[in-house]
């Protein structure tokens, strides 16, 4: 009888840790573009990272490089995509073009 329940008890876990599994991997639709903006000062810096993260449902990080002129944006593919949020840095008057996207070279147009 121990080993009958043990056995249940052991099943239901196994079936519980497929489950946690199968959410992380739908997780998985982040997608990380890195843009070149036209930002020259620390003011253009702030503007960004106090609306970039509010143009749409999705955006789940924001860095802005003054130095290199880029902007990474980390969002959920499934909530949004690069043209919404290029559209939003004209809303904000920022220039952004989308360079890399997962690390993978854009090319030129």
């Amino acid at each position: 009888m121990k080993k009958i329940v043990l056995l249940c008890l052991v099943a239901l876990m196994g079936t519980g840790v497929c489950a946690a599994q199968k959410k992380q991997g739908a997780k998985k639709s982040t997608t990380t573009v890195v843009f070149r903006t036209d930002i020259d000062c620390d003011h253009c810096v702030k503007k960004i990272m106090n609306n970039v993260p509010s143009l749409g449902k999705g955006v789940k990080d924001v860095e802005a490089d003054l130095k290199t002129k880029e902007v990474t944006v980390v969002f959920d593919a499934s909530k949004n995509d690069i043209e919404h949020i290029v559209k939003g840095f004209e809303s904000i008057k920022v220039k952004a073009e989308a360079v890399r996207i997962d690390g993978e070279q854009v090319a030129e147009r």
